[in-house]
């Protein structure tokens, strides 16, 4: 049985493309399949741990797989399920699919099961291991094929790139893969993205490409939540505007409805918020109606601080709104005087707090006395 050296980083593994790097592979595999011991490996440790699963799942790394559809009535509700995901993200795995036209590589995405969902890029009809994982239905998730880019991006949450004798299976050898898992507005997984290659050489540089586009497909999808406030941010000294911009989303009371997987890594307080309970003064500390002033009047970004101490660059945007939020956003695309519009919003909230000042001022998130001053009043007096 083969021996192996120390632990060592990933970027001491043997090269991307060379010999070497396929023979650690293959001696890498035969340990875990043979029941070696649990030893550090000269292959990414996620591929390791998917390999034990498959193991533990008393997966036969010998057996042919069929790459089997889920039922028609299951399809049925996956896409139903996914459909706000599919109609976001098609535009973009289309143009994953141009971006990698003249290489064998092509574009997959999967719900957060590992389903195909759509598929783009050059597929050759007449190569049945493509035509097999590209049909509309088909489940790659790990107990159905074992360790690959799609399996992995899943379980690991994290992108990857696979090649070749990585997988589990030994059938599927001829495949190279990179994936990156999409990111809803909630923060839950909702699927991924792949591109795919068969008897290719390594392109570990795709995984950087397919995280790009599900970035993309995030930002996209927070876009399409209904909201009252767009907020782009970036550090400072970074420009702000671009694909890779945080995104939080907010409602007309300055609650976070939704962010991007950007927003979360530089907010952690919105990691397992739920959307509608945070509000935004609670990350941010400004007040609420100070962003939707810049974006009434069209400011650009400014610097704001974090309660941790740091600052971040906010450029706020109106956007398009749910239902009951229209007549704000109308008012504000009207031009509306804008303190005609704040004072129906501290009274909306008054009339919501049931005549509590303080309670109200929290929900607004400002303080009693800014609230007091903003309605021309003292607290405890007349107008």
């Amino acid at each position: 049985m083969a021996h192996f050296a120390p632990a060592h980083p990933a970027s001491a593994l043997p090269p991307a493309g060379t010999e070497e790097r396929l023979r650690a592979i293959a001696a890498a595999r035969r340990h875990v399949m043979q029941g070696g011991a649990d030893v550090p490996l000269p292959v990414e440790s996620w591929i390791e741990r998917s390999w034990r699963r498959c193991l533990g799942m008393g997966l036969d790394p010998r057996r042919n797989i069929e790459f089997d559809c889920v039922s028609p009535t299951q399809m049925r509700r996956v896409q139903e399920a996914n459909h706000d995901l599919l109609d976001t993200a098609a535009p973009l795995l289309e143009q994953l699919g141009r971006a990698i036209a003249n290489t064998r590589f092509f574009a997959l995405l999967t719900d957060a099961q590992g389903v195909v969902l759509a598929s783009s890029g050059h597929i050759d009809p007449s190569d049945l291991r493509a035509e097999r994982i590209t049909r509309v239905g088909v489940d790659l998730s790990e107990p159905a094929i074992g360790t690959s880019a799609i399996s992995a991006a899943l379980q690991e949450r994290q992108p990857v790139w696979l090649h070749r004798g990585e997988h589990f299976f030994e059938g599927n050898a001829a495949y190279s893969c990179a994936g990156a898992p999409i990111f809803g507005p909630d923060g839950n997984c909702v699927g991924m993205v792949d591109v795919t290659g068969i008897d290719t050489h390594e392109r570990p540089e795709l995984r950087h490409l397919v995280l790009q586009t599900a970035r993309r497909m995030e930002s996209a999808l927070v876009l399409q939540r209904p909201h009252a406030l767009l907020l782009r941010l970036a550090w400072p000294g970074s420009v702000i505007g671009a694909d890779g911009d945080a995104l939080v989303a907010l409602d007309s009371d300055g609650c976070v409805v939704a962010a991007n997987d950007a927003a979360r890594q530089m907010l952690p307080m919105l990691l397992g918020a739920a959307a509608g309970r945070l509000p935004i003064g609670d990350v941010l500390g400004v007040e609420v109606q100070v962003l939707f002033d810049a974006a009434a009047r069209r400011r650009s970004a400014f610097e704001v601080p974090l309660w941790s101490g740091l600052c971040v660059q906010v450029l706020a945007l109106c956007a398009s709104q749910a239902p009951a939020d229209r007549r704000r956003a109308s008012d504000l695309a009207a031009g509306a005087p804008l303190k005609a519009v704040e004072s129906a919003l501290i009274r909306k909230a008054i009339d919501a707090a049931r005549g509590n000042v303080a309670q109200a001022a929290q929900a607004l998130g400002i303080s009693r006395a800014t609230l007091y001053r903003k309605l021309g009043r003292r607290p405890g007096g007349e107008h």
